[in-house]
């Protein structure tokens, strides 16, 4: 008797799985998508290389003009570009659940692993070698950040308007203290004035998607936004859980740019007008996530954990702290996953609208402005801390070497990160000799 034809998997109704290169099978899917959440080290652009090599060139999961549509796409919306990366990569494959079983892998480690930081930080920060050890990875940051704006910068300021931009944003935010928001609104308004287009060639349009499928998704999205606030109703746990959930919630709708771009926001309102934490556990917060994979927007995962941890109310100061910690974090990467998913369906339409990208290209030159006012702040919080007639030169020649490395090595992150840490190691056990 002949054998029975194996039956393909069940299609998802709202993913296009036709027609694509490849498609690992679903467990492959989930083993691929747990790797790459523990080791996705290096940041949006050695993430995204890494996605790129493994997704489109190794394996042929995905083409090369739809890796590089999508890419765009995730650029066009708020929030961490890798991840959304992640999740369509997912979704393509197969549908909703295959992009939020993705997201969650990518997400999943470096969230525990950054916990682990979190209780190590409060719990032992204030001895010797561990505060010597913080005090190397933030002098490393410090390079890390004037790299990535030398980066962006040479990408981003093509002519004098981008300067113009640039240089009104660093203005606005350091200088006149204007609200991030109101900076990236500014710019989304003024990019498809300034910045005027051809009109994009008119994309094929496939097969239409149903309307209702995007309301639901958005309706879901905006009923797992509302959850904690209506289980925060319930519980006696302060004033500060709630204000601190909001506040997130507006950065990550906010937050065009990447991760620098939102910390420059965070930065102004959580030290400056807030006041839930202080200049070093903010800087220490950026180093300890650049020890771990994943976006590096999970840094205000530890923001929000040491927020609770100094304010916590009525409730333990560990409660206080992994409850803020998750309320951090559902609140930065939620509107990810609604964005994405709800979107996905549309890519084509939307990488042909002239004015999206006009509007992406004002943000992105405003984003440099940005992450310079963000870039000094830093730097006077880990190279002067004690003001300008007393640099800590153990942080100046650790930033140095890191910078050098960076640029002039292959060094890997991880290696870099460690290598400051164990430099401020030996400097502080000669200096204390």
């Amino acid at each position: 008797m002949a054998r029975r034809a194996r039956r393909a998997p069940p299609r998802c109704s709202d993913a296009a799985v036709v027609n694509l290169p490849a498609r690992p099978s679903p467990a492959a899917a989930l083993r691929y998508g747990w790797r790459l959440g523990c080791l996705s080290f290096g940041g949006p652009a050695g993430q995204i290389a890494l996605l790129h090599r493994e997704v489109v060139r190794e394996h042929g999961w995905l083409g090369e003009d739809e890796f590089g549509r999508a890419l765009n796409f995730c650029m066009l919306l708020p929030g961490p570009e890798a991840l959304q990366l992640v999740i369509y990569i997912g979704w393509r494959w197969y549908g909703t659940l295959g992009g939020i079983l993705a997201g969650l892998c990518f997400l999943v480690p470096a969230m525990l692993l950054l916990t682990a930081l979190s209780f190590t930080f409060v719990l032992y920060g204030t001895l010797a070698p561990i505060a010597a050890a913080v005090t190397g990875l933030k002098a490393v940051v410090v390079a890390l950040v004037i790299q990535a704006l030398l980066r962006l910068g040479r990408r981003a300021l093509k002519d004098s308007w981008h300067v113009a931009f640039a240089a009104t944003a660093f203005a606005a935010l350091a200088i006149l203290k204007v609200p991030f928001p109101l900076i990236v609104i500014a710019g989304l308004v003024a990019g498809p004035v300034v910045f005027r287009r051809t009109p994009a060639a008119r994309a094929a349009p496939g097969k239409a998607v149903p309307l209702g499928r995007v309301i639901r998704i958005l309706g879901c999205g905006a009923a797992l936004w509302a959850l904690p606030l209506a289980l925060l109703s319930l519980v006696s746990a302060g004033e500060l859980p709630t204000r601190l959930y909001l506040f997130f919630s507006q950065a990550a709708v906010f937050g065009f740019g990447g991760a620098y771009a939102i910390l420059a926001y965070v930065n102004t309102q959580l030290v400056g007008v807030l006041g839930w934490l202080s200049p070093p556990q903010l800087v220490a917060g950026l180093a300890l996530a650049e020890t771990t994979p994943g976006p590096l927007t999970l840094v205000l995962q530890f923001y929000g954990f040491v927020a609770g941890w100094n304010a916590p109310g009525a409730m333990a100061p560990a409660s206080a702290a992994l409850l803020s910690s998750a309320l951090a974090s559902w609140a930065t990467f939620l509107p990810s996953f609604v964005l994405v998913l709800a979107g996905a369906p549309y890519l084509e339409r939307v990488a042909a609208i002239a004015g999206l990208a006009a509007a992406l290209e004002a943000v992105t030159a405003i984003v440099v402005g940005v992450i310079a006012s963000f870039a000094l702040a830093v730097a006077v919080a880990v190279l002067l801390p004690r003001g300008f007639a007393a640099p800590d030169w153990s942080a100046v020649v650790i930033a140095a070497g890191a910078g050098f490395a960076i640029t002039r090595s292959r060094l890997g992150l991880p290696w870099i990160l460690a290598g400051g840490a164990a430099a401020a190691l030996v400097w502080a056990r000669v200096a204390g000799a």
